[in-house]
């Protein structure tokens, strides 16, 4: 089998173990059993290399336009045989009606996704909205983790009750630049061994309740001066200044058992 036979066995595994729209819980997590892997078998054996590579294409998608807008989008899925939609704005029914509409049109089940890194309502209307990683980290006491663990584990819920896989969060960036124009409140605070436990709470409140998780940004990007939604950051850092500090979060994570990068 191709080499890219890990990357489909994974997506499908996700896929065929969470429902679409996740109004019932599913048995078991990123596990198939024998009659799914051969199913997951048969589909990539099938596919074409432009097939495979389209897998690994995810494409936004908005729930607040046009009926029009839609028609492209599920036309877009559909005549490329992508991979998955990354989700932004919109409401919670009208994107669960997208969702399904996108999943009838795809052979291949989608990967649904959003970055919600204080829940969905960071990017739906009518939905709970949590508070920002900042507030999270200043939080002190022997029952704030448990708390941050409880709010992940409820965002993970209503995340899957819309037919969402994976979260792109935790945001595990250090904030050590006080000037920092994009990271600041998205981030758990300033010191790395902190940093990491609040975000592992986090992380396992959302994997535990079946969404995937995503570490983000990157190793350094809170030390940037640069927002890196309008121009390239430039960290002007050695190998060992980042292992000593900004990389902690991202090795304690995947060594906890990180479901994503």
């Amino acid at each position: 089998m191709p080499s890219c036979r890990s990357f489909l066995v994974g997506l499908l595994s996700v896929l065929l173990s969470l429902p679409t729209l996740a109004q019932t819980t599913s048995p078991s997590f990123l596990k198939l059993n024998a009659r799914q892997s051969c199913w997951v078998d048969s589909v990539f054996t099938n596919m074409s290399t432009d097939d495979r590579i389209a897998q690994l294409i995810m494409v936004a998608g908005y729930s607040n336009r046009k009926p029009s807008y839609e028609d492209s989008l599920v036309r877009l899925v559909q005549t490329n045989k992508l991979g998955g939609v990354v989700m932004f704005q919109g409401g919670p029914m009208r994107q669960a009606q997208l969702t399904n509409r996108l999943q009838a049109s795809s052979k291949v089940p989608l990967l649904i996704a959003m970055d919600a890194e204080w829940g969905i309502a960071m990017r739906l209307d009518s939905t709970v909205r949590y508070p920002y990683q900042m507030t999270l980290g200043a939080m002190q006491g022997a029952g704030s983790d448990s708390l941050i663990y409880q709010m992940g584990a409820h965002l993970a819920k209503q995340a899957r009750r819309l037919g969402m896989h994976v979260n792109f969060a935790p945001s595990v960036d250090v904030n050590n630049n006080p000037n920092n124009p994009v990271i600041n409140f998205r981030s758990f605070g300033e010191n790395k061994y902190e940093v990491a436990r609040k975000a592992l709470a986090y992380m396992r409140g959302m994997q535990d309740n079946q969404l995937l998780t995503s570490l983000k940004h990157f190793p350094g990007h809170g030390d940037t001066g640069t927002d890196s939604h309008y121009d390239l950051p430039l960290i002007s850092k050695s190998r060992a200044q980042l292992d000593s500090l900004e990389l902690y979060p991202f090795k304690q994570l995947i060594n906890a058992g990180l479901r994503g990068l």
